[in-house]
């Protein structure tokens, strides 16, 4: 029960066979599945170098497009990496929270399951959105830079009376949002972090 416990505390009962006799224990370790195991912890873990490969596009070309800027003092610099991986954060969290409205596959434990050697594949539902460029809903299924476009139409506009130069009263009127729109924040606010 001892070894039991061992074994299932540190998941690796699958890499051993096990002979228990009243007198002594006996044990051969799998090399096989070891072997596999580490071949394909490997691999998964080449690919999450990919996923920062991807991530730093992201930040200098695709999403956020940020510039080279040339600091000299070490503050500065440390500061201007703080702010673009905050940056970066944002967005990949606004990603997370918009995937029901975006292209993007909805089915993100596959990852974690599937053989990591094998070539990727989409689930059904994202191979649907991409076909029929809607979601499940039917509204219409968008990149992050078109939602963004889509959001960006939201305006707040502050208005002033005519009239009164030296106080003029003031107000702010902002822009009924659409349906989608408010979809997308009511998706942001459900981020939890």
């Amino acid at each position: 029960m001892k070894l039991g416990r061992v074994l299932d505390k540190y998941k690796v009962g699958k890499h051993f066979e096990l002979t228990i006799m009243d007198s002594a224990v006996k044990y051969q370790i799998l090399e096989p599945q070891v072997a596999a195991e580490a071949a394909s912890e490997a691999v998964r873990s080449y690919k999450a170098l990919a996923q920062v490969e991807r991530a730093f596009r992201s930040l200098k070309t695709v999403d956020l497009k940020i510039r080279p800027i040339h600091h000299r003092l070490e503050s500065r610099v440390r500061a201007h990496i703080f702010l673009c991986m905050l940056a970066y954060y944002v967005e990949w969290h606004l990603i997370e929270a918009w995937r029901p409205m975006l292209f993007a596959d909805e089915d993100q434990a596959a990852k974690a399951t599937r053989d990591p050697v094998a070539p990727a594949k989409r689930s059904a539902a994202a191979l649907e959105k991409i076909h029929t460029h809607s979601t499940e809903d039917g509204s219409p299924a968008h990149s992050l830079r078109t939602l963004i476009a889509e959001l960006a139409t939201l305006v707040r506009n502050t208005c002033r009376t005519p009239g009164a130069v030296e106080h003029p009263a003031t107000f702010e009127l902002l822009t009924t949002p659409t349906v989608l729109q408010r979809r997308a924040f009511e998706l942001i606010d459900q981020i939890a972090v």
